[in-house]
């Protein structure tokens, strides 16, 4: 091989290299989605509210993004949350509010690494509170989607 030729090589490989060390590849866009109702609630309401969320969580910077659409509800939404670790049934601690309120909320927080732990293992799911239901009107468990 010539010179030329070695020189080139070593350049080829030199760049692959720096293409993958510094490629976010790694990362992975993961999707969520959570249905909302008052039946999810833990004790269930009546309520003629409902919802959907679609959630992206970025795997190497925990970043978590939401768009969240609902209608029905019994009055204004006054809070709302990522709650975990609970399954679905379950309770769970408030671990990330969102800052606004009205439909579609769309939003995005930074996980820890235990709150992406509680993504990843499905047990976080997501709350609507209102005047009439403090404690939660509508509900919906955060799953990835149904293939």
């Amino acid at each position: 091989m010539s010179k030329l030729g070695s020189i080139s090589a070593v350049l080829g490989i030199a760049m692959s290299s720096a293409i993958l060390i510094s490629s976010p590849s790694l990362a992975e866009q993961m999707k969520f989605e959570a249905q909302l109702n008052g039946l999810q609630e833990v004790p269930p309401v009546d309520s003629a509210g409902k919802g959907t969320a679609q959630i992206t969580f970025d795997t190497a910077s925990r970043d978590l993004s939401w768009t969240i659409e609902y209608s029905g509800l019994t009055g204004p939404v006054q809070a709302g949350h990522f709650h975990g670790p609970a399954e679905p049934g379950e309770n769970g601690d408030v671990g990330v509010p969102l800052e606004t309120l009205e439909s579609p909320i769309e939003g995005s927080a930074t996980l820890t690494e235990d709150q992406a732990k509680i993504l990843l293992d499905g047990k976080l799911y997501l709350n609507l509170h209102t005047a009439e239901y403090g404690g939660g009107e509508i509900r919906g468990q955060v799953m990835k989607p149904a293939m």
